[in-house]
């Protein structure tokens, strides 16, 4: 019975998902990175304590190399499972800089978790805030007075999210919406402007397949929906190597096709890659993009801890 009702709730909270993407909406506003499958919770508040360890990463990404005012997103990611808790934490804090604008996040998430007999349905929650600062003094313009881009402005935006994320030893899947909160773009007393934020929507998947005892396969996927954009879609598949070694290559609809590997240094850090080469025309621009990771990981017990997802 109890396995019915849960099963029963995701399938309603897919579905209104699903119908709040209906509603319509701008371009993308928030970083995208290509090592997600290892960094769920960039993704997914409930993703937070996953597993009886305590993980934390260093992230950089430096998107489309070579085009000045590209993307550049450093970001630190830890989270954590509490002993003998049903529950995780998490943190994220970010620096995402664009153009003349820095951005700045800092995100706390809470996830509890269900035992469901097939497996564990965590329900997360996430809060925190972003803080702007958009210099348009190193810009150059045809007029030094136009208001829309004049002097040093700065924004302040709280947000919140939620998500649902299941998994057992071979399987995950998760819905999530981080930030729910439309708030505006652009904020300054002498400028009227009515353009917010889009809401993201996520769906992950995942299975691994154990092949030998040395050899497991993952193949992986992520819909990303952002509103007032089409759907984006990513194919993945990994593959480990007698637990030390992760190569795989992912597909970005539209946008690139992705190479990548992590290994383990030791039982605790490893160090991952991921190679974007651009699909889009700005392909003819740039040398694509470079994604730097550094994980340490830890297990709370005896229990075994894997890094497949």
């Amino acid at each position: 019975m109890l396995k019915f009702y849960t099963h029963r709730y995701l399938i309603i909270l897919i579905i209104g998902i699903f119908v709040l993407l209906q509603h319509s909406l701008i371009a993308q506003q928030r970083p995208i990175f290509s090592q997600y499958m290892f960094n769920g919770l960039v993704l997914n508040p409930a993703y937070a304590g996953n597993q009886p360890q305590l993980s934390v990463s260093l992230l950089h990404r430096d998107q489309w190399v070579n085009v000045d005012g590209a993307p550049k997103t450093s970001s630190f990611i830890a989270h954590s499972a509490l002993k003998n808790r049903p529950v995780g934490l998490g943190l994220l804090v970010s620096r995402d800089k664009i153009g003349v604008h820095d951005d700045y996040s800092i995100y706390g998430s809470y996830a509890y978790k269900l035992n469901i007999g097939v497996g564990t349905l965590s329900l997360g929650l996430q809060a925190g805030f972003n803080y702007m600062v958009s210099d348009f003094t190193k810009l150059s313009t045809f007029n030094p007075d136009d208001p829309l881009f004049y002097g040093t402005v700065t924004r302040f935006s709280p947000n919140f999210g939620t998500g649902a994320f299941f998994s057992n030893k071979t399987s995950y899947a998760g819905i999530s919406i981080p930030y729910l909160i439309n708030n505006k773009v652009y904020d300054k007393e002498d400028v009227i402007s009515e353009a917010r934020e889009a809401r993201y929507y996520f769906v992950t998947g995942g299975h691994v397949f154990h092949v030998s005892p040395g050899l497991k396969i993952k193949p992986s996927g992520l819909i990303r929906v952002q509103e007032g954009q089409p759907i984006g879609v990513d194919i993945n598949t990994n593959v480990f190597l007698q637990e030390i070694l992760n190569v795989g290559a992912s597909y970005r609809s539209g946008d690139s096709i992705i190479l990548l590997f992590e290994m383990l240094l030791n039982k605790n850090l490893s160090v991952g890659y991921a190679y974007d080469h651009t699909l889009s025309r700005i392909r003819n621009y740039t040398d694509g993009t470079h994604e730097f990771m550094l994980t340490f990981r830890r297990p709370l017990g005896k229990g075994p801890c894997h890094a497949y997802f």
